[in-house]
């Protein structure tokens, strides 16, 4: 069967849980098993305290702000469709043997689909990890690069050799790692823009420029979760236990 874990992460990001997801499924699978009943086999630990219900006391105002968002939320989870795809004809260690990221290469796979799709390039949003720093959580990438463009145009255009096309891609893809690079060591532009609308604000200045960048949507918004991130399951082997 399949499951599926919906997490409100304001307090980590999705790594921090598939770490946990991950941990779990290959514990109760590999290492602990079950009983004929089907339940997950174990002791049972009576010294873990029950949890208690928390009492909060909101002002109305409050109440009739969470009410507000309650509909919101449950509108916007309404309209969320989701697909789970298992692709197995060749992974990341093929791609590495090409001496491409794997990363950069599905970035720019995306690139090419969401033309083909649509018929136009949009604004695309990859989250980079920032662990590296204390407290550090994410900054974007920007994937929709000038190189990325010319790789699809050529991808598109019947003229262009496979060289040609090759040639853009290779460039494409260490622009795309040279910007992840830079994300990820705390030279992204996206959350410096954020800080600035946030002492905009604090200040009371008015800011167009802050206002129209942040304004603009995300029509394509990707990330990615690491697999394996323990060594309790070998996921080649049980492809079927990789999480999405």
């Amino acid at each position: 069967g399949k499951m599926g874990i919906n997490v409100e992460h304001s307090w980590a990001d999705a790594p921090v849980v598939g770490h946990m997801w991950e941990y779990v499924l290959a514990t109760d699978c590999f290492h602990l098993g079950y009983t004929e009943e089907g339940h997950c086999k174990g002791d049972v630990n009576k010294a873990l305290p029950h949890p208690t219900r928390l009492q909060w006391q909101f002002p109305k105002e409050c109440q009739e702000v969470i009410k507000t968002s309650y509909v919101i939320a449950k509108q916007i989870a309404g309209d969320v469709d989701l697909h789970s795809y298992l692709f197995t004809e060749f992974g990341k260690g093929l791609i590495k043997k090409c001496r491409t990221s794997p990363d950069a290469f599905i970035q720019l796979a995306l690139q090419l689909a969401q033309f083909r799709d649509q018929g136009l390039f949009c604004l695309t949003y990859e989250s980079s990890m920032t662990r590296m720093f204390r407290d550090g959580r994410t900054e974007t990438v920007r994937s929709c690069t000038s190189e990325a463009v010319a790789f699809v145009r050529a991808m598109e255009d019947t003229s262009a050799t496979k060289a040609q096309r090759l040639a853009l891609f290779r460039k494409a893809a260490d622009k795309h790692q040279h910007m992840y690079r830079l994300a990820m060591t705390g030279s992204g532009i996206d959350r410096h823009l954020f800080c600035l609308y946030i002492m905009s604000k604090y200040l009371g200045v008015d800011s167009p420029f802050l206002k129209k960048v942040l304004s603009e949507p995300w029509k394509l918004s990707t990330s990615q979760t690491p697999q394996q991130q323990l060594n309790l399951v070998d996921i080649n082997k049980f492809p079927k236990y990789v999480g999405s």
